[in-house]
């Protein structure tokens, strides 16, 4: 977190003020001021007791939301804070104390509780000084050491590219235990990239980009809006500059209009509102950098009702439809533009009725209609539920280590729930960047009334592992709105999805579900079922690939017609084929381990295979083997990206500089903007594949790069 110290005219900042549609800049609580803090927390304390002026914001901030909080933590956690950073300096000159306040700020101004706040004064303390968790635990107590430590294993994490993918996905469950640990390290990520100016152009936009792959959707899955959309316009800044001075251009250009149509209407819907006696309040709420960017081209030339959405906030849910039945009766609705997302909330917690209302000179004006307590939810997601873990020891344990969250969101839950499921730390890395890369939901009801969300483009595949785990390999069928439908029918939102479930145990799922399979939870569970239960012609001890060469003195066998060469395999068995396992696909520096199977031959399969599992629970003896010296290797890398002009061309570029010889390419069609490659490549050094791995997704638009679970045919 001391890494992207930097100053602050970032070109990304021009968001702490945006322009409103009538000209005038929004007017919110001034930014910390950096300077005057830095010198303030040079000067100290100026009593034992009283409350430092450094963190007068964070008090000011953090009583808006709770009155009667105490606030001598603070103080103390603050007194460490800044002792234990003395003579600590950031990259843009001031002392290191000023970014655990601003990060603490930001949380404050979203409603986190004191025990959140606490934690994020003294959040680097334990990786940058010498405090350590036990004088944490002593001072503060156990819950605020509790995410002091997940936050500083947080730090360790590369959430980039190289990400470790067992080291990320041990830290994110950490995190999935206490959603505060996140809020935490998303106010960090916030605070640096409003800090970015110092860092180097290449090191910006490395920045960057990994906050735009990871923890911007993971903000927007904690339903943190407000740290989600400031993060978009700072990443928008950065790497996409020309794109950036264009919107802003169009803003200021809008802003000094003379006529504001957003205006116009919310005078309109106030003077509805006054002859209902409905009491709510009306704002002009101006859309984010990057919120009018994909309006503009997505409608083209923007009119001045574009560039803004009205707010109405109410005391009561009752109020919020009072408010949408006065629109649609007083007002011409654009009934296609409605969605309730009060009776079925966003899988984030979000709620709110949306709804469209056209003025007097046509042109249509967006409406958001919610109760305050659904907008301070809105804005700040999970930080705004305060602690979700004040019951009793007893309800704080779930009977194995994990704590009990009952505002967790369902996305947390189902990432768990994932990470228990996936059959190594690949699988559940893959899945969750894929799941990341979704950025839209539909909500589909069942026959009992209850809902399931799954991400745009799910199936009936989806619907049944969402609703019934496991137990889904025992559907047969699906009624989607009242008809018969195939397991592979893609659902859209507002379907009623009734599955047909088989009642003998004949019941399976096929290999063909994988195809239709949208969402992790469905792939995984399938994936898990096909490993434990291969097809008699699947079975990789009965058809495995002959590639590989036997003892070192012994002679190789000549590949077959059209076969590639392949690494080498010694095997402690003298004489034995060796085969490489064509479920696993190994290649070095896989760890590996082999099965003798029929001829006398010897399977090699991956370590972490399910295969191998299976086999050593059925008693199968293990054979030792090992690569040999130097070995080439040729693999089939499947790349994820979104589509964009000339990716191809960089990604076969980026190949080629890691020495990659490309045997054979496919590239699938676009489906929903994002495309999948299939390449098989030769290597001359199979302990160069990570690097070329990492190399695939560092390009671009380039979101996954994973091994094939089956090698292509005559690879």
């Amino acid at each position: 977190m001391n890494a992207e110290a930097a100053n602050p005219a970032t070109p990304g900042s021009v968001t702490a003020g945006h322009v409103t549609p009538s000209g005038s800049r929004r007017k919110s609580r001034p930014r910390l001021d950096l300077r005057r803090l830095g010198r303030a927390a040079l000067l100290g304390s100026t009593g034992r007791d009283r409350l430092p002026d450094a963190i007068g914001h964070v008090a000011d901030a953090h009583r808006a939301h709770y009155p009667d909080a105490d606030l001598e933590p603070l103080r103390r956690a603050y007194v460490l804070a800044e002792s234990s950073h003395r003579g600590q300096m950031r990259k843009s000159g001031e002392p290191y104390i000023t970014h655990p306040l601003a990060v603490t700020l930001i949380l404050a101004e979203l409603g986190a509780e004191t025990t959140t706040l606490t934690a994020s004064l003294l959040h680097d303390t334990v990786e940058d000084t010498d405090v350590t968790l036990n004088q944490v635990r002593e001072q503060f107590g156990e819950e605020v050491r509790y995410l002091v430590d997940g936050v500083t294993k947080l730090e360790k994490v590369d959430y980039g590219a190289a990400a470790e993918p067992e080291t990320f996905r041990k830290m994110l469950v950490a995190t999935g235990n206490d959603v505060r640990v996140m809020s935490i390290k998303l106010a960090d990520r916030l605070h640096n990239m409003r800090t970015l100016g110092v860092m180097r152009p290449e090191k910006q936009e490395r920045i960057a980009k990994v906050t735009r792959d990871v923890l911007i959707p993971l903000a927007e899955r904690l339903g943190v809006q407000a740290l989600k959309t400031e993060l978009e316009d700072l990443v928008f800044a950065i790497l996409h500059p020309d794109e950036y001075a264009h919107t802003r251009e169009l803003i200021v250009r809008n802003a000094a209009r003379a006529d504001d149509p957003l205006a116009e209407v919310a005078d309109d819907v106030r003077k509805v509102l006054r002859e209902s006696d409905i009491t709510a309040e009306v704002l002009i709420r101006p859309r984010h950098f990057v919120s009018v960017h994909r309006v503009s081209r997505k409608r083209g030339p923007l009119s001045g009702a574009d560039f803004g959405r009205l707010l109405v906030l109410v005391n009561e849910d009752a109020d919020c439809y009072g408010v949408l039945g006065e629109l649609h009766t007083c007002l011409t609705p654009v009934v296609s533009e409605f969605k309730d997302f009060i009776a079925v909330p966003k899988f984030n917690l979000y709620q709110s009725l949306h709804t469209a209302v056209a003025g007097e000179d046509g042109q249509v004006v967006e409406v958001l209609i919610r109760t305050h307590q659904m907008h301070k939810v809105a804005e700040a997601g999970v930080v705004a539920l305060g602690n979700p873990y004040a019951g009793s020891p007893e309800e704080q344990s779930a009977g194995d280590g994990e704590r009990v969250d009952p505002t967790r969101p369902g996305w947390l839950s189902r990432l768990l729930d994932w990470q228990r499921a996936a059959p190594d730390p690949d699988t559940f890395w893959s899945t969750l960047r894929e799941d990341l890369a979704q950025d839209r939901e539909i909500t589909v009801f069942r026959p009992d009334g209850g809902t399931l969300g799954l991400p745009e483009g799910a199936t009936c595949v989806d619907a049944a592992y969402a609703q019934y785990g496991e137990d889904a390999h025992a559907c047969i069928g699906a009624r989607v709105n009242g008809r018969l439908a195939t397991l592979s029918t893609v659902l859209k939102d507002g379907d009623t999805v009734q599955l047909l479930m088989g009642q003998d145990a004949a019941s399976e799922p096929s290999r063909e579900w994988l195809e239709h399979a949208h969402t992790p939870a469905a792939r995984i569970a399938i994936q898990r079922w096909l490993s434990a239960h291969p097809a008699p012609d699947e079975a990789p001890e009965t058809e495995p690939e002959e590639l590989a060469r036997p003892l070192a003195g012994d002679p190789a066998p000549a590949p077959a017609p059209g076969r590639p060469p392949a690494a080498q395999v010694l095997s402690d068995r003298a004489g034995a084929t060796v085969r490489l396992a064509g479920c696993c696909t190994p290649v070095p520096p896989d760890e590996v381990t082999g099965f003798a199977v029929r001829g006398g031959a010897v399977t090699v399969h991956r370590a972490g295979c399910p295969a191998v599992a299976r086999m050593r629970s059925a008693g199968r003896a293990e054979v030792g083997v090992r690569w040999g010296e130097g070995a080439e290797c040729r693999v089939t890398l499947v790349a994820e990206s979104f589509v964009r002009p000339h990716l191809l061309a960089d990604l076969t570029e980026a190949m080629a500089l890691e020495g990659a010889e490309i045997v054979s390419a496919t590239v699938e069609p676009p489906d929903r903007q994002q495309v999948r490659h299939t390449y098989t490549v030769q290597l001359p050094d199979a302990a160069r594949l990570p690097a070329l791995m990492r190399a695939m997704r560092d390009v671009a638009g380039v979101y996954d790069v994973s091994r094939a679970q089956r090698q292509a045919s005559g690879a």
